[in-house]
């Protein structure tokens, strides 16, 4: 434990100017780094085995911190009143907590595809809240994989792994190729691609999880603009989720809960 009281400390590097969010975006993949707030969130991240750099919490805090951190001596927490944690991050630390954790390195895709039935793809979303909430219904709802694409936001971000509850960590996951070759990798670990998007030849999902693939990758699209021509090429079916009183779709993030809840319920059926 480092007592700290001066907000221009050296050691409190990693956690200023949080708010920057275009500096973050740079800073915390390229520097290996990402961000774990809260000590319910710093507890999944040590039991997926990830390390943390430091910590950064407030006195009344330490108690909670010091059961989280058992058999982590060897991580530095420096300890700061509110006023210098505010002035570090840019915004009041409510969770009490926050940690520099080292950014793991990516999987392989056929990796983190080996065993599973059931994957979500994220194609270039670009909030990480709806990335987060899809993280959570992904570990809620059966899920054994999430996909990312190139420009899909990025998992790990501070508000991301908030968001998912942690979630982001115990769901196996890694970026895609770009479009075919992505198509190529899923058929080559046996995947059959089901798109959600409205389609005139789409398939209800009703009746696609009536009797689901043996292994299936629901493809969800962007916020706006949905999915790009090139991942509905890339598609073996469309699938629509029913809707009703003039609405056509849902956030992915609930669509993914949708959609997953439905397969994973027609395979028990």
């Amino acid at each position: 434990m480092f007592p700290i009281d001066d907000p221009g400390d050296p050691r409190l590097a990693d956690y200023r100017d949080l708010t920057d969010v275009a500096l973050r975006r740079v800073l915390e993949p390229e520097g290996g780094l990402y961000m774990a707030e809260s000590a319910k969130v710093l507890a999944r991240a040590l039991a997926a085995g990830h390390r943390p750099r430091s910590v950064l919490t407030q006195g009344r805090w330490v108690p909670e911190l010091t059961d989280v951190l058992a058999g982590h001596d060897d991580v530095p927490v420096y300890v700061v009143p509110a006023a210098v944690a505010e002035g570090v991050t840019g915004y009041a630390v409510h969770r009490g907590v926050l940690a520099a954790m080292h950014r793991p390195e990516p999987r392989a895709v056929a990796d983190v595809l080996a065993g599973a039935r059931l994957a979500v793809i994220l194609e270039d979303i670009v909030d990480h809240t709806n990335v987060g909430a899809a993280f959570r219904a992904a570990a809620g709802l059966g899920a054994d994989a999430v996909l990312v694409t190139p420009r899909c936001a990025d998992p790990l971000y501070r508000r991301s792994v908030r968001v998912s509850m942690g979630t982001v960590f115990q769901v196996p996951w890694t970026r895609l190729p770009e479009w075919p070759e992505a198509r190529e990798q899923l058929h080559e670990a046996g995947f059959h691609i089901a798109a959600l998007a409205l389609a005139e030849d789409a398939v209800s999902l009703d009746d696609f999880a009536a009797d689901p693939p043996a292994r299936v990758a629901l493809l969800m699209g962007a916020e706006g603009d949905g999915l790009s021509r090139r991942a509905l090429a890339a598609a073996d079916s469309v699938v629509t989720i029913p809707m009703s009183g003039g609405v056509d779709s849902l956030n992915v993030a609930s669509a993914s809960a949708v959609a997953l809840w439905a397969v994973s319920r027609g395979r028990r059926g």
